[in-house]
């Protein structure tokens, strides 16, 4: 490949293969840009890459044994590093469908989303039907959720009919609870199960995020009916891979197994990547924190377990595929604990197999048993993967170097978080706003304008 990092410049140029950089290089090559893109590992994906075969996966938790033959054949499996589901009608579903990336990856419909309260597991309802079928309440609380949810589904942020006495910038979502009467239990499953929030800040904070992400949850329910969420046939790995084709499709150049030596600046600014002797020049750099250690800072950790099992979670009604979010409060901590399961379902694990991944924010020196409420719910385990990772966030925003970090990927298992940063990184980079149809439009014209 010699040639090609010293035949031109580029204006935008990516380190690393996590979603993140592979969406924003299939984006920039959408609109225009002459892309170049790094990776000086062999696969896509990096920290959040699909390991297979499965001898892989034991060799890189440093397990001495192989697989032992129950586990059927080793390239059966493609197990997910990092667990994330989609919201059917999320940002990112939303970037699959504008890029066309959709034609390369098939999706299968989560089978069942699931919360827990007092050491068992509940279905989560969302609908006003399943809110009135539900066990999680009593029947006067089903009553006033139900009137919560109607309000919810009937809000519309521009017309103040709809606002029944609340204001959505200043009316605190504890506020809007007391309105409906809502009791513990079910401020718990609606903030974490319904509008997904890590940690209970959002209570003082103004409404109208959460009525948002409440809505969010409830349309993409809507779309397929058993979950909200989606998730690709043979593992995460694919994501990646198919903005990566995109990116190549509008003239995008991708190395893999490529290393970065060195990044070189001039007088503060980016000015190019030195990779193996040779510097390829450009305008921009995206890149993952571990590529610049000197620009992030640390900012916690999360332990991720993946579990192999034979059997379905219980309680689940057999799901092949399945989310449990268990409640901070439920189990006196400060964040939630996810468990996120998939089987041989979606050809990631061997036939009868299931793969649960169970991840949170670690709070204390012993992350191992901060998860062990969730690991009790997958018992009998056949094999344990335990992972602590470092969570990095830039210390700068790039306007001033030209270089652009993205976040690492926080517990949550869904990929809206990564989606806030995708677009927080372009409007930086641009200084402009993310723009869907924009985006559509661009697409008509395969290497539209050069904009630089």
């Amino acid at each position: 490949m010699g040639g090609v990092l010293e035949d031109s410049a580029y204006p935008s140029m990516h380190c690393g293969s996590k979603a993140a950089e592979c969406i924003l290089s299939g984006i920039m090559s959408v609109n225009g840009k002459k892309v170049l893109h790094m990776d000086r590992n062999p696969y896509y994906g990096g920290e959040s890459s699909s390991i297979t075969p499965l001898e892989e996966l034991y060799k890189r938790f440093g397990l001495p044994d192989s697989p032992p033959e129950s586990m059927g054949r080793g390239r059966d499996w493609n197990v997910d590093l990092i667990p994330k589901f989609l919201m059917a009608n999320g940002q990112l579903v939303k970037m699959l469908l504008y890029t066309e990336v959709t034609r390369y990856l098939d999706f299968k419909v989560v089978e069942g989303s699931f919360v827990y309260k007092g050491g068992k597991i509940y279905k989560v309802p969302s609908t006003e039907t399943e809110a009135l079928a539900s066990n999680l309440m009593g029947m006067f609380e089903k009553r006033r959720f139900r009137k919560f949810l109607v309000f919810v589904a009937n809000f519309d942020e521009n017309d103040p009919k709809t606002f029944e006495g609340v204001d959505p910038k200043l009316t605190t979502m504890r506020d809007v609870y007391k309105k409906f009467d809502l009791g513990q239990d079910v401020i718990d499953f609606t903030g974490h199960a319904l509008a997904l929030y890590r940690t209970d800040d959002y209570l003082d904070q103004p409404c109208l995020e959460t009525i948002n992400r409440i809505k969010l949850y409830s349309e993409s329910l809507a779309r397929y009916g058993k979950s909200p969420y989606l998730y690709p046939l043979y593992g995460l790995g694919e994501l990646p891979q198919g903005f990566a084709r995109l990116s190549a499709i509008y003239g995008g150049t991708y190395m893999l197994n490529k290393p970065v030596d060195e990044i070189v600046m001039e007088n503060g600014r980016v000015v190019g990547v030195k990779s193996e002797g040779e510097v390829a020049r450009c305008k921009q750099l995206i890149c993952d924190p571990s590529y610049v250690q000197d620009r992030v800072r640390k900012c916690g950790q999360v332990i991720r377990v993946i579990c192999i099992l034979s059997h379905p979670i219980k309680n689940t009604n057999d799901a092949n595929s399945c989310q449990i979010i268990i409640p901070q409060n439920q189990v006196n901590r400060k964040s939630d604990i996810y468990v996120c399961m998939i089987s041989y379902a979606h050809n990631v694990a061997a036939q009868g197999k299931y793969i649960a991944i169970v991840s949170t924010t670690v709070e204390t020196s012993k992350p191992e048993a901060e998860i062990e409420p969730a690991l009790e719910l997958l018992e009998p385990i056949d094999q344990k993967f335990v992972a602590i990772s470092d969570l990095y966030e830039p210390t700068d925003d790039g306007t001033e170097s030209q270089i652009f970090t993205s976040r690492t990927y926080d517990a949550t298992t869904h990929f809206e978080t990564t989606c806030n940063d995708i677009k927080d990184i372009y409007k930086r980079m641009t200084g402009s706003d993310f723009d869907f149809e924009n985006m559509k439009r661009k697409q008509n014209d395969v290497f539209g304008e050069d904009e630089q």
